[in-house]
């Protein structure tokens, strides 16, 4: 690779799909990271964790200075509802300024500080999964039909009539009908008879029943299903992982059983085999607002350092995207007092121990210059017929139309009489417009580099080995050496494990008690003609904490440092002459090490 800079940042331009300025199809994103793979072997890794029921690839790839490293890990997934494309472009722009960082050390990242880029590129792996339902988006993007996550459906005695979307009109998309019904619900808006509006009992008509573009399935020629946003995929995504899942009726698109699709199974096997990821951000569309923990319990009953963690990132957050962090089940359960089961965040964050967020992509409450709701959950069942005119009155001014469009007359195979076209809410609504996607890219990276700067941070410093008998000591990296050791020479072995980053090697304080979580060890492996005297091979130093720990007797008015311990310290007796190397680590923080020569 070239030592150039800006001949590494050409290269790395000159590879790009144009994620940030369009919604890529799946033949363009493969291209995009098959590009930076190939581009930059050293620091990209691409794997396949799955093939989709469509046969399509679900791309991982992982990013760092060893990318197949066992060091703290830093997680963002996007595209797991199909319509909510933008988590596609911003888990690549993640992954693109990343690899920027490792090609373009020299440059600045962003508006991070040098040393925070340092850290990122010498002590972080990346994890980007830019689009966990491959089928599901490509439907989205190809027919405009609505597709909560995958297309398909193989639920067992499903005899009830059911909307299927499709292209009835043969124009190519799938999106909206209307039908002139006097008991209907809509009515159109008398400055723009395109824009459907809810009836009120001043509305003297015409009146419309609105349907998803398709036909009813098990149609009996008369009843028409209500439209229901599982009618015709069935498995919800994000109520598809094992932490707390629940089957229906008592959570709606759950799926058969807990990882029951090939997306969330995959994502379930790789990540219960990387301890290493401490940080988690699950990317969905729309509303502009960051959804942390916990989804099961208010704060009063949080683990309160997670707590006061959390409210440290719901700072940042504010202050870099503009969107606040919120509690999942204080502000985001559609019923009240009824969680969300099997979720995906709630099983990082507590099965899998890592600091976790869902990140809803696009204010769009805020483009249109509404006022933002809270609880925010209302900003999306409270909004009124005010609201949607303005949104209406945007699309016209800021987004080209491409929401509200016109209707088209056509005789629906079953209902007769229908007009089709009309509303088109996937560039605007669920995602912001293509011309928007920049700089939400760079927001976002913003946000998630700095949330990847909070890893623990090993360090094996203060290795030596110092002569009992017969000389003098060794040190790690010193050009002296003792004199020639006899056969029976004996050495103190020691060194210091500390931790230098922000999080402890346990990283939440409710992840400690987790089975894989394991205290900090050090190990001794000895060279040829060396013999252990005295000390166990494997010595545990229990976890260390970061310098981030948050102590309550902290305060301006009386500063003091808190936490556990940052260090600990190892000692071995050995006898002999030859080389011993210290490891130390933990599954959650990968491996150091250390040489020492005796003599």
């Amino acid at each position: 690779m070239s030592k150039d800079p800006s001949e590494a940042r050409a290269r790395l331009e000159a590879m790009s799909v144009g994620f940030r300025a369009k919604y890529v199809t799946y033949d363009e994103l493969t291209r995009q990271v098959r590009a930076w793979a190939e581009g930059f072997p050293e620091f990209v890794r691409l794997e396949s964790l799955g093939k989709t029921l469509e046969g399509r690839d679900i791309w991982l790839l992982a990013i760092g200075r060893d990318p197949a490293g066992d060091g703290p890990a830093a997680w963002v997934d996007g595209n797991m509802h199909a319509v909510e494309l933008a988590g596609s472009s911003v888990a690549l722009a993640i992954a693109e300024d990343v690899i920027r960082n490792l090609v373009c050390p020299s440059e600045p990242l962003h508006d991070l500080p040098a040393h925070l880029g340092a850290l990122l590129r010498e002590d972080v792996v990346f994890y980007v999964l830019p689009r966990m339902c491959p089928d599901g988006a490509e439907s989205v993007l190809r027919t405009g039909g609505y597709v909560r996550s995958n297309p398909r459906d193989d639920r067992l005695g499903k005899g009830a009539p059911f909307w299927k979307s499709g292209d009835v009109d043969g124009d190519g998309l799938a999106l909206s009908m209307r039908r002139l019904d006097p008991a209907g619900d809509f009515v159109g808006s008398p400055e723009d008879p395109d824009l459907m509006l809810p009836r009120r009992i001043e509305d003297a008509g015409p009146f419309y029943t609105v349907y998803p573009e398709g036909t009813i399935e098990h149609w009996d020629g008369f009843s028409i299903p209500a439209p229901d946003y599982l009618s015709d995929n069935a498995v919800d995504m994000n109520r598809n992982f094992p932490y707390g899942w629940a089957p229906e009726p008592h959570q709606k698109g759950a799926g058969a059983y807990a990882t029951s699709e090939p997306e969330s199974r995959a994502v379930v096997e790789f990540t219960s085999k990387h301890p290493n990821i401490f940080a988690w951000v699950n990317l969905h569309c729309f509303g502009g607002v960051f959804i942390r923990p916990s989804g099961e319990q208010p704060d009063n009953r949080m683990d309160p350092t997670d707590l006061t963690l959390y409210r440290t990132l719901d700072r940042w957050a504010e202050d870099i995207t503009g969107y606040p962090m919120v509690s999942g089940f204080e502000e985001f359960l559609y019923e009240p007092d009824k969680p969300l089961r099997g979720d995906l965040s709630s099983y990082a964050y507590t099965q899998r121990g890592a600091v976790s967020m869902v990140c809803e992509l696009w204010d769009f409450w805020k483009q249109v210059g509404l006022p933002v709701l809270r609880p925010f959950v209302w900003n999306y069942q409270r909004r009124t017929r005010e609201d949607t005119i303005r949104m209406a009155a945007w699309d016209r001014e800021h987004n080209q139309k491409r929401i509200v469009g016109a209707w088209r007359p056509f005789v629906h195979p079953q209902l007769g009489p229908v007009e089709i076209g009309g509303h088109d809410p996937r560039f605007g609504i669920w995602n912001p417009p293509p011309d928007r996607l920049g700089e939400l890219c760079e927001r976002q990276s913003r946000f998630f580099l700095r949330l990847a700067s909070l890893a623990p941070r090993p360090r094996l410093v203060e290795a030596r080995a110092t002569r009992l008998a017969g000389g003098s000591g060794a040190e790690l990296g010193s050009s002296e050496r003792s004199p020639r050791a006899s056969t029976d020479d004996l050495w103190e072995v020691s060194a210091v494990v500390e931790n230098l980053g922000f999080l402890p090697t346990f990283v939440l304080s409710s992840a400690r008690s987790l089975p894989w979580n394991d205290v900090v060890r050090a190990q001794i492996s000895l060279g040829e003609g060396v013999t252990l005297v005295s000390g166990e091979r494997e010595a545990a130093l229990g976890h260390l904490e970061g310098w981030g720990a948050v102590d309550a007797m902290s305060s301006p008015g009386f500063p003091r440092t808190g936490g556990g311990p940052r260090r600990g310290r190892v000692r071995w007796i050995v006898r002999g002459r030859g080389v011993v190397t210290i490891r130390a680590g933990s599954p959650r923080v990968g491996k150091v090490e250390a040489r020492v020569e005796l003599g």
